[in-house]
């Protein structure tokens, strides 16, 4: 059998049986090819076989193989240990890596079966034949941390070596192998990798070996009246310089096994049949070789290798575990198969880390939230600002029948100041997550935050753009005469702008609401050196469509601030300080433009940096809040303290047009928002053109009918009959309300010097000495003409901003006119006799 030859191993046994005398039992065993063939065989002659070295788990198979029996543990036999071994250090997940040789896959079968209901997990299984390296990369891809190996030496020191370049070693790894290699296994094997002998034991440092207990360590006396202590030193005192085998000890004890299962068939044959004896067997007895095989199977007792006791034909011996300490193994624990018991030496077991390795990465979650030292100090700018926002609020209370004040429309100033005191707030919303408040209260922050941050943007530009529409509707409405544009307007305008807003909100809340959302990020080591990962987590407000409704609210405030641009553009030459802003509103939407635009990408960059973001988002807020206020309001303090008329002063508009010879400009001031403007002007100088058109076409035909009076006597009666009428007619023209001083000056000195004469008036002293002349002659008649010529002139000066020719007296002040107040009716002016 030592040469481990099937054949050789064969035939010795069949000549034993052949040619020598009938043999009791089969003692030995050692190479696991052989032994399985004889095994195998041992049923036809009802022999029982008993081996000392044979630790294949094939031969454990009782069906194929039920006369065998062995004194040393099995392959097997480890991994009730290694099952204990891990549920002592609470190990639950575990791989296995296994060369393919039969011997190896068997024990991993083996140790799959043990495992299996026992609530471990084996998460990966490796195999390999020559390259253990793809096997080992695999196994860390898994995140395998307790790896149970199963190959012979040559393999070992590649694995270990893949193990160094992948780093599956240290503080965070345990690798459990086989515990049966020779000492200093590794020396042998060394040259034929390509790892360094350095870089082989670094990755070696640590690792637990498993095998059967050579001699027991009890001081408890054996079968024999000798300890296992004093056994061993009489074996090696008697082997002298020879070579020391592990197995001596189960040879030992398997010859005292064959010993009491013989004597114990001796006392059974004579207890219940005193005719037989053990002498009477051959191969063909089934009934003795039966007894021999029950009192093997029974016998049990004390030896030196520990308890020796079977269970069906198995050796319960027990297993020791050693630990590679500083290139040398030790001796750390051992597990009593019999009592199902592991003992730990002294706590000899040396982990690289403060602890055992973990069975998987240990990932603890963690929070990531906004630092108390940040927050403090941004609420505590944002109280600063709230505080400059109520100092606004009480300046523009105060001062709000001041001139310059309410010419800014106060109301309006404090609906800015409301919406950026809602902006500040939502600074202290923001900054409250998970370490602050609950899962539910973070999900209901989510919804609020929103809500007041984008109701005071809306509030406080809303406000800002409705009083600049007001300007902008005075100054550039051309065809408006007079309109007031009272507050309660613009604050349906802010309300229209709030409602929209509602809208989308309202909507978006019932359609899809914000939800607290959590993000996990990649793995981190732990900053305390812990066999540990930290994932960090985030928490989000987010939605099922969250793009969509970002998108239509942001589309909506630009649409305000590219209409708040418009309106300051349009009422950029508004010259009244106290009623344009369109400067401070530019800038204001400028700074507030790129702030937002800058913040939102940086926000969205550093999405997993919540300090960061929460820094970036306040500060923006902060900024613009503070940027717009003070715009608003810093020009007005100052110039209510240095200089409050010159804001409200009216300003002069110069307006000209080239006309024919002397109308080369006319001027207006502008005395208010309400009264003309440039359009009007160049309105009325047009038609004041027109009307002198028609004043020269009137005096043309008043020369005609002058010279038709002066032909003939003859067409007096033409004249009375039909020209009276149509001088009436002709000189019934619109009275206008503008005139000018110097042409009532002439009407009135042409009135001194000529007094018009009364119907039915006469001279006493003609009427005494000459007779009644016909008052319709053609000298009367060109009399009164020439007479009456420059008065018919004169009343049609009012269409051209002459004398009124309803007044009553010339010398009457042109302001007491009732032009400058109403639109007077028209008059008629009738040729009559003296």
């Amino acid at each position: 059998f030592l040469q481990c030859d099937n054949a050789k191993g064969l035939k010795a046994f069949y000549d034993a049986i052949k040619y020598g005398p009938n043999h009791l039992m089969v003692f030995g065993g050692v190479c696991a090819t052989v032994t399985s063939i004889i095994a195998e065989s041992l049923k036809g002659w009802n022999l029982v076989q008993l081996s000392f070295a044979a630790t294949t788990p094939e031969l454990a198979d009782k069906k194929k193989y039920p006369y065998f029996f062995r004194t040393v543990p099995s392959d097997n036999a480890v991994n009730p240990a290694i099952l204990k071994l891990l549920k002592h250090y609470h190990w639950k997940r575990v791989g296995t890596l296994t060369q393919d040789v039969q011997r190896f896959s068997e024990v991993r079968n083996d140790l799959t079966g043990v495992l299996y209901g026992e609530d471990i997990e084996i998460s990966d299984t490796e195999s390999f034949s020559n390259d253990p390296c793809t096997s080992v990369k695999k196994l860390k891809g898994n995140d395998v941390r307790i790896i149970l190996g199963q190959f012979d030496e040559e393999m070992a020191v590649k694995v270990f070596c893949c193990a160094y370049d992948e780093e599956m070693y240290g503080s965070k790894y345990q690798w459990i192998i086989p515990g049966w290699y020779e000492n200093l296994w590794w020396e042998s094997w060394i040259n034929s990798s390509q790892c360094l002998s350095k870089n082989l034991l670094a990755a070696m440092e640590g690792y637990i070996g498993v095998d059967f207990e050579p001699l027991s360590s009890k001081t408890n006396k054996t079968i024999s009246g000798r300890t296992p202590q004093q056994y061993e030193k009489e074996y090696n005192a008697k082997r002298g310089d020879g070579q020391s085998s592990k197995f001596h000890g189960y040879a030992y004890d398997g010859i005292w096994v064959i010993a009491r299962t013989l004597q114990r068939a001796m006392n059974y044959l004579n207890s219940t049949n005193k005719h037989q004896k053990i002498e009477d067997f051959n191969y063909t007895n089934h009934k003795l070789g039966k007894i021999f095989l029950n009192a093997m199977n029974e016998t049990r007792f004390f030896g030196v290798t520990g308890e020796v006791v079977f269970r069906n034909g198995e050796r319960m011996g027990t297993i020791k575990f050693t630990q590679f300490q500083e290139q040398k193994e030790v001796k750390v624990g051992e597990y009593n198969a019999v009592d199902d018991k592991l003992v730990i030496i002294n706590n000899s077991i040396r982990f690289q880390g403060l602890e055992p390795p973990k069975d998987k990465t240990i990932i603890q979650e963690e929070l990531r939230k906004i630092s108390l030292p940040l927050y403090s100090i941004l609420s505590a700018l944002t109280i600063l600002g709230m505080i400059m926002a109520s100092a606004f609020l009480f300046f523009n209370i105060k001062n709000r029948n001041q001139k310059l004040i309410k010419m800014s429309s106060p109301y309006m100033n404090n609906l800015i100041i409301l919406g950026g005191m809602l902006s500040y707030a939502s600074i202290f919303l923001f900054g409250l997550d998970g370490s602050f408040v609950s899962e539910k209260t973070f999900e209901t922050l989510c919804t609020v935050r929103t809500w007041i941050l984008t109701v005071g943007y809306t509030t406080a530009f809303g406000a800002m753009f409705a009083k600049t529409w007001r300007v902008h509707a005075i100054f550039k409405n051309v065809k408006m005469k007079k309109k007031i544009i009272k507050d309660q307007k613009l604050l349906g305008i802010v309300g229209g702008m709030l409602l929209i807003d509602l809208c989308i909100l309202i909507c978006w809340q019932v359609v899809d609401p914000l939800r607290r959302t959590v993000e996990k990020y990649n793995m981190e080591p732990d900053p305390a050196g812990r066999d540990i990962s930290i994932r960090p987590i985030l928490e989000h407000c987010e939605n099922t469509h969250m793009t969509i409704w970002l998108g239509i609210v942001y589309a909506y405030k630009g649409l305000l601030m590219l209409f708040g641009c418009f309106l300051a553009w349009e009422t950029r030459n508004v010259s009244i300080p106290a009623l344009n802003d369109s400067k401070y509103i530019g800038m204001s939407v400028y700074n507030v433009g790129i702030m937002c635009i800058i913040g939102a990408a940086v926000s969205f960059l550093t999405r997993d940096q919540p300090n960061v973001q929460f820094c970036i988002v306040a500060l923006v807020i902060i900024f613009c809040s503070t940027i717009t206020l003070c715009l608003v309001f810093v020009p007005k303090l100052i110039t209510l303290r240095t200089n409050p008329d010159a804001a409200t002063q009216n300003r002069r508009f110069q307006f000209t047009q080239n006309q024919k010879k002397e109308d080369s400009k006319t001027s207006t001031s502008v005395t208010s928002v309400n009264q003309a403007s440039t359009s009007r002007l160049e309105g009325l100088q047009s038609e004041n053109h027109r009307l002198r058109m028609k004043i020269t076409e009137l005096d043309k035909d008043l020369e005609e009918v002058t010279m038709q009076l002066q032909d003939t006597p003859e067409k007096t009666t033409y004249i009375k009959q039909n020209h009276y009428q149509d001088l009436n007619d002709i000189l019934s023209i619109r009275n206008f309300t503008d005139g000018k001083d110097g042409e009532k000056a002439i009407l009135k000195n042409h009135l001194d010097q000529n007094p018009p004469a009364q119907w039915g008036s006469s001279d006493p002293s003609r009427t005494s000495k000459e007779p009644i002349e016909d008052i319709n002659s053609p000298e009367h008649i060109q009399r009164r003409l020439s007479l009456q010529l420059p008065i018919l002139h004169h009343a049609y000066l009012p269409s051209i901003g002459g004398v009124d020719a309803s007044c009553a007296s010339p010398c009457v002040s042109p302001s007491a006119s009732p032009r400058h107040r109403h639109v007077p009716p028209s008059f008629r002016v009738m040729v009559s006799g003296l």
